[in-house]
């Protein structure tokens, strides 16, 4: 089942089931918040409550988007209680990109560098057996949920950034109940969005790259993510043509961690188990157009597309203007 959030023609919020070019709508909730915390609490299925819910309303997928009117498949009223975070050397990639990986990572831990002795902590322990724990990952936070962009939306970067590079990646979407136990509301496509060459200057930088925006959606995959993801990643000039295509591959066959181990150590801190707060949490990825020495330019479009997870994310790249922070004492 894929679940759309959008705005009407009055402004009013809803969601629905998404079913090719056709979204179903849904009555008596106008979030998808409010439709996981209702099956937290009633201890049934989103799939289930949702098609029960069902009304006789349908519109055109394709109308709403050309209407800008599409939101992210999850928020928060309050946008300090979505927290945006990720985690990063966890894929494998391609064939030939993991091979040469695992050329990288072989021989002697101490010649490696920091970056490449944690991807293999990952290659060795981070698909633990059921119900147990495996290494940590690489982990970051990137935002609230204000700086989470809808499919259609700008990306925008500050004028500061060094970079403004997309990142394709699965996440997974949570709300905590009631009870302070995390529950998955399902998964959503996304594209991470960090500045690559700032990053590269120093590793220590990593924090610094990741506090950017990033685009999700736009629909909600509810139920289990497939082991095997093959999607795409485009990069499209400003007169609409095709600049940069590349493949990237996700789920758990291609990863070096299981989605489990990335939310334990995502969730065993009890700052995120606070009730009523909503996780976008990044899952990874092992593909980006900076690897090719593109750099995308204000203007241009990114496009992330896997067919699981419903109609591509697309979101333009813009720039707005920063100042020198100034802090005021009282």
């Amino acid at each position: 089942m894929l679940l759309v959030q959008f705005k009407n023609v009055q402004g009013g919020r809803q969601i629905g089931v998404l079913e090719q070019n056709t979204i179903r709508v849904i009555e008596d909730y106008e979030t998808t918040y409010a439709l996981a915390q209702d099956a937290i609490r009633q201890k049934a299925s989103l799939a289930a409550l949702a098609s029960a819910a069902v009304g006789k309303v349908q519109l055109a997928f394709d109308v709403v988007q050309a209407a800008g009117l599409l939101l992210p498949p999850i928020d928060h009223a309050d946008p300090a209680h979505c927290y945006v975070t990720g985690t990063g050397l966890t894929h494998l990639g391609s064939a030939d990109t993991r091979d040469a990986m695992h050329k990288k990572i072989g021989g002697d831990v101490e010649s490696l560098s920091d970056s490449m002795k944690m991807f293999r902590m990952g290659v060795e322990g981070g698909k633990p057996a059921a119900g147990e724990a495996g290494v940590q990952p690489e982990w970051f936070y990137k935002g609230d949920g204000s700086i989470v962009a809808a499919s259609g939306a700008d990306l925008a970067m500050p004028d500061f950034a060094l970079d403004g590079g997309e990142e394709p990646e699965v996440a997974g979407l949570y709300v905590i109940g009631d009870d302070g136990q995390p529950y998955r509301v399902g998964y959503a496509i996304g594209n991470e969005f960090s500045d690559h060459v700032t990053e590269r200057q120093n590793y220590l930088y990593l924090a610094h790259s990741k506090l950017r925006a990033c685009g999700l959606g736009p629909a909600l995959l509810v139920g289990e993510a497939p082991a095997h993801i093959e999607g795409t990643s485009r990069i499209y000039d400003k007169e609409g043509k095709l600049r940069w295509e590349k493949a990237f591959f996700s789920g758990e066959q291609n990863m070096s961690h299981t989605l489990a181990n990335l939310e334990h150590h995502h969730f065993k801190y009890p700052l995120f188990k606070r009730p009523g707060d909503v996780h976008i949490h990044f899952f990874g990825t092992a593909t980006l157009s900076v690897a090719d020495n593109i750099v995308v330019q204000p203007g241009e479009t990114f496009e992330i597309e896997a067919p699981q997870f419903g109609p591509a994310l697309r979101n333009r790249l813009s720039v707005y203007a920063t100042e020198v922070a100034k802090v005021l004492p009282l």
